[in-house]
């Protein structure tokens, strides 16, 4: 597990969970928005974006953070761990409405507002890119997956790592 991807809907804590398994791993992290987003709230085009994601992939180690279906199956071919935080429309939104106003290091600015897009994201996301993410795993059958249906789940998982590193020391 050294080359690692984490997908899921807005609003899952995809972040949340890259920051932990950081932590237990101590591999890079590389959030996805950070690439994308300018302080400004416009991006990168995606040309430069395509650019310093490969030179990312190119790495020894990594952990990604983003959903991005653009690029979902560069980064599946490229990572040899996925992780899909795979929870309900009800969960996600809850997600994205607890960080409106909250400061997060992965955006370079605080959303003050619950953004109609993101929502629509959201609506949309299941019957989308969850089903995207679904057929890659076929396609890509070598690769270690972690699903996780709710937070309980990924937090007993980042928990039980834990134990075990103890236990390493």
């Amino acid at each position: 597990m050294k080359k690692i991807i984490i997908l899921g809907c807005p609003g899952s804590g995809k972040s949340t969970f890259a920051v932990e398994l950081q932590r237990y791993t101590g591999l890079p992290l590389v959030h996805l928005d950070k690439i994308w987003w300018k302080p400004n709230k416009t991006h990168i085009t995606r040309s430069e974006f395509d650019e310093k994601l490969d030179a990312v992939l190119h790495t020894d180690a990594w952990i990604i953070d983003g959903d991005y279906s653009r690029t979902y199956e560069v980064r599946m071919k490229a990572c040899d761990t996925v992780f899909f935080l795979d929870y309900s429309e009800e969960t996600c939104m809850a997600g994205i409405r607890a960080r409106v106003g909250q400061e997060r290091k992965e955006l370079p600015w605080v959303e003050n507002e619950l953004a109609p897009d993101l929502v629509e994201e959201v609506h949309r996301y299941r019957e989308q890119n969850r089903l995207a993410v679904l057929e890659l795993f076929e396609k890509y059958p070598d690769k270690e997956i972690h699903i996780f249906h709710n937070r309980k789940e990924a937090e007993q998982w980042l928990t039980a790592q834990k134990r075990e590193i103890c236990r390493r020391i």
